[in-house]
């Protein structure tokens, strides 16, 4: 528990993949990997129709990636490395021939974000605030951005980026489509859940895949853009400015 875990399970036609991390569910590149490991498998299984993409705990849905790995890279192969993390999930999501459903049940930073605009369908509560925090600490969502701007837009993924301090509350992600849909409550949102997902695991499978591919035309780039923008990451990381931001950060 200490070091966090992703734990992938089925029920009927649906692939539950969770994770879990102690500090607000930060994720360090071990957690990523095998997070974007479940996901690829799950999506490869032929008994499975739906995915279903969940953290543990109230504190947060995904607080980004692992700071502590983040103040340990000390060359721009190693920040690259670092920065695909979040890149190697979100193109397991993209990739994976089955809808990706995710529940956010609290707030998301960072590669979070990412992760609930990378999912096909998202669902959110009121609790679930976002915020892009790249920019305050030196660097930008260069490898969320694609799947961000993809699901908002470029003028709402710009006020998030820009503005890098700022929560921005679950009314104004569901306004602009990270949250397909938002509810009051955990227990009305994982109701609505319940629902959506037997009514996905009575579709065929067929058209649910041949609709994915549909809803992803034109990010076939991806692998290579991300990886891409993990570099621009990982040369920014190492910048005075970056480094005393984050040991400032680290302190408070």
């Amino acid at each position: 528990m200490e070091q966090g875990f992703v734990d992938l399970s089925k029920s009927g036609a649906v692939a539950r993949v969770t994770f879990f991390h102690p500090q607000s569910n930060s994720m360090p590149g071990k957690l990523l990997n095998d997070l974007a490991q479940a996901i690829t498998s799950a999506g490869n299984d032929p008994t499975v129709k739906v995915i279903l993409l969940q953290s543990k705990g109230e504190k947060a849905f995904c607080a980004g990636a692992s700071f502590d790995e983040l103040i340990a890279i000390k060359n721009m192969e190693d920040g690259t490395v670092f920065f695909s993390g979040f890149a190697k999930v979100i193109n397991a999501i993209r990739k994976a021939p089955k809808f990706v459903i995710a529940r956010v049940q609290a707030k998301a930073v960072g590669g979070g974000v990412g992760i609930a605009c990378a999912a096909d369908y998202t669902f959110g509560v009121k609790a679930a605030s976002v915020k892009l925090s790249e920019l305050a600490v030196g660097i930008g969502p260069f490898v969320v951005g694609p799947a961000v701007e993809r699901k908002i837009g470029k003028s709402a993924f710009m006020t998030l980026s820009i503005n890098a301090s700022e929560w921005h509350p679950a009314d104004w992600a569901h306004r602009y489509g990270m949250f397909s849909e938002l509810h009051e409550t955990t227990e009305n949102m994982d109701q609505a859940i319940e629902t959506l997902l037997t009514k996905l695991e009575g579709s065929s499978p067929e058209a649910m895949k041949e609709l994915k591919s549909v809803f992803w035309e034109g990010c076939e780039n991806w692998d290579e853009l991300l990886a891409k923008r993990a570099g621009i990451s990982g040369r920014l990381v190492l910048s005075d400015f970056t480094v005393n931001a984050i040991g400032e950060f680290k302190s408070r």
